[in-house]
């Protein structure tokens, strides 16, 4: 259970089951048993994009964005999708500014904006990480499941990804990000759980779960 607000660290060795209760969650793994709520409203048996819909959004940990399109055009992409109602009513024309517009606020939080029209795979792994989270925040998702959000990123880019899911905390989404580095996600997280076999094995705040022996026994044995 995830309270709404709240940032969870997910880590464990490699097969604990990290990224499959991501699977299960966002909708590509089927379950066998138990349930899939999100505020409250049963999810189980959506498939994934009607869970996007529903406010849950995944950054993979291969990068999701669309490399051959502009940096521009994947803000675009993800306003485009969620496009409410009212605006169905504005000429095209006046929305596809006001989406332009509103896409380089977003990308000027990353600052991203100078690099709009430069297409996607221009970027380094930390500058695609920061457009993948940005463009889920432009998709306005509730709950961020961030796999590895620092795979291939450059140290002096791990700093912009934590201060970007720090931002996240303070427009009050709900974050899940499964890492390996436990020095980074204490950075903002409060809460660690730690799965090996796929099951949760300790499930506490950051100083605790690094005392802990079992933490030591998991990675390295008895």
């Amino acid at each position: 259970e995830i309270g709404t607000q709240e940032t969870v660290g997910i880590i464990g060795p490699n097969g604990s089951g990290k990224t499959s209760l991501f699977n299960c969650i966002s909708g590509f793994n089927e379950l066998t048993g138990g349930q899939v709520l999100l505020d409250g409203v049963d999810v189980t048996s959506k498939p994934p994009a009607v869970r996007a819909r529903t406010g849950i959004g995944r950054v993979f940990q291969n990068f999701g964005i669309f490399r051959e399109m502009t940096v521009m055009e994947n803000m675009l992409a993800a306003l485009e999708a969620h496009v409410s109602l009212w605006s169905t009513f504005v000429p095209w024309q006046k929305t596809s500014q006001q989406h332009r517009a509103r896409a380089l606020e977003y990308l000027r939080e990353v600052k991203l904006e100078g690099k709009a029209d430069e297409r996607a795979s221009s970027l380094s792994g930390g500058q695609m990480r920061l457009l993948e989270i940005i463009r889920t925040l432009a998709f306005d998702a509730k709950v961020f499941l961030l796999d590895e959000p620092t795979a291939g990123v450059s140290p002096k880019m791990k700093d912009d990804v934590a201060e970007l899911i720090r931002k996240l905390q303070t427009l009050g989404k709900t974050v899940l990000v499964i890492e390996h580095d436990i020095n980074f996600i204490q950075k903002f997280c409060n809460r660690i759980v730690v799965l090996d076999s796929g099951q949760v094995v300790l499930d506490d705040t950051p100083e605790r779960v690094r005392a802990d022996a079992r933490l030591r026994e998991i990675y390295f044995g008895s």
